[in-house]
Order: structure tokens, then C-alpha cells, then sequence
């Protein structure tokens, strides 16, 4: 109780001293305050998140929730992800039943009939069963991806999961980023070119009109626009 205590005072004091910090301060605050003790996430989209962090900590965790329903070029990126940056360690968070066995106790296409307790069985429950293992976790949240994320702020308190979270991007626009993966040469999952601008589980996941919101691809016409891992 105590550590948890410590590290929600240690959240509360860098979220004011770091929130100015670039992506590279917050990150290399995040690998001096807590070593080996914190994973950075990824849903394979691209490797900006990882790229940046393995800037401070070649060697650094990476956590990927792994449904049972992603794209056949979600399940690649992640494996290309491993071998341009041989030095990660990649976490694959698994549901406690497979989709088979999901679909034994729930009936078929859960993600159809009741999307939200899709999401908690096949990434919600995964996550804070993976996190409960760190002291903090990096994730690649920007408050311009959604009106529920425009207050974002670059070190808080995960009060859900219990330990300190850092959005390292959270400032950077859609230039900003794109200008980072031009750059660098940032590896991207391949649906991004093709109009998948924001990328989760196959099944939830549209091709995206040009000049929509990106996230109007997640789960089109079910009034549902967050898996619950972020709020």
C-alpha cells in the first residue's frame, strides 16, 4: 500500500513538473524513476511509441493485447516490430478464454451483440492483469484522437489500474506525427495506407472516408467509441 501511495504522490508531482516535457524528457524521466518496472504499449498500428522509447531503453517491455481478432497485418507489424528492434521484449496479454471458448459461453460475435463486454473480456481484463506487474505503463494516447482524450496529460495516476501512466505524445498533432514517421522511417502496419486510420480488432475495425474523425472506424454505428482501456 504503501509503494502505491509513494508512486500516486510521484504521479501527482511529475504530472506538473513534466507537463511541458517533449516526448524524450518524459520518456527518459519515465526509464530513470522506474528501470525495468514499467511496459510501453502498442496496438501495432505503428512503432512511434516504441521508436521513441527504445531511445532511452533499447531493452524496454512492450505490450500487446492480443484477441484473437486482429488483422492478419496487425499480427505481422508486431512481428516486424520484433525483429527491427531486436532488444524489446514483447508482452502478448491474452484473454483468460479463447475466442472458441468465448464463444461456447457467450454465443457467437459478442463484439456484435454486446461490444462493451467484448472489450472487457479480450482487453480490459488482459490489460490490469498484465499492468498489475508494473510499477507504470507508457501508452501512445494524443488528445487530438478524440474529444475524450483532449485533456490528456503527459504523466497522471491510473486510479483504474492502479499504478503511474505516461502520454509522452500527448501534445503531438496528426503533422507532428506523420513528420516523426517520415522521418525516421517509422514502421507502420500496412491497413494505414488503405484507409485504416485507426486500427483494433477486425471485427470493429472500418476503412475510414477521407476528412472523417479517424476513430469513425471503430465500432461504425454502435455508438461506442473507446474499448475502455483509456476511460
Amino acid at each position: 500500500m504503501t509503494a502505491t501511495v509513494d508512486h500516486k504522490t510521484l504521479a501527482e508531482r511529475a504530472s506538473k513538473e513534466l507537463a511541458e516535457a517533449t516526448a524524450t524528457e518524459a520518456l527518459r524521466w519515465t526509464a530513470e524513476t522506474f528501470g525495468d518496472d514499467f511496459i510501453v504499449a502498442s496496438n501495432m498500428q505503428d512503432a512511434v511509441l516504441i521508436d521513441l522509447a527504445t531511445r532511452v531503453k533499447p531493452d524496454v517491455d512492450v505490450l500487446f493485447l492480443q484477441t484473437g481478432y486482429h488483422f492478419p497485418e496487425t499480427i505481422g507489424t508486431r512481428d516486424a516490430v520484433q525483429a527491427v528492434y531486436p532488444g524489446v521484449r514483447i508482452v502478448d496479454a491474452q484473454a483468460a478464454q479463447s475466442v472458441a471458448e468465448q464463444d461456447a459461453e457467450h454465443g457467437p460475435k459478442l463484439h456484435e451483440r454486446d461490444p462493451n463486454l467484448c472489450c472487457r473480456l479480450r482487453k480490459v481484463v488482459p490489460l490490469r492483469t498484465t499492468l498489475a506487474k508494473y510499477s507504470a505503463w507508457v501508452t501512445g494516447v494524443r488528445r487530438v484522437d478524440a474529444p475524450t482524450r483532449a485533456n490528456t496529460p503527459i504523466v497522471t495516476w491510473d486510479d483504474r489500474n492502479g499504478l503511474v501512466k505516461i502520454n509522452p505524445i500527448a501534445p503531438w498533432s496528426d503533422d507532428e506525427f506523420r513528420d516523426y514517421v517520415d522521418e525516421h522511417g517509422i514502421l507502420e502496419n500496412p491497413l494505414v495506407s488503405i484507409g485504416y486510420l485507426s486500427i483494433g480488432c477486425a471485427p470493429c475495425t472500418a476503412k475510414v472516408a477521407p476528412g472523417q474523425d479517424p476513430r469513425s472506424g471503430r465500432w461504425a454505428g454502435q455508438g461506442k467509441t473507446e474499448c475502455g482501456l483509456h476511460g
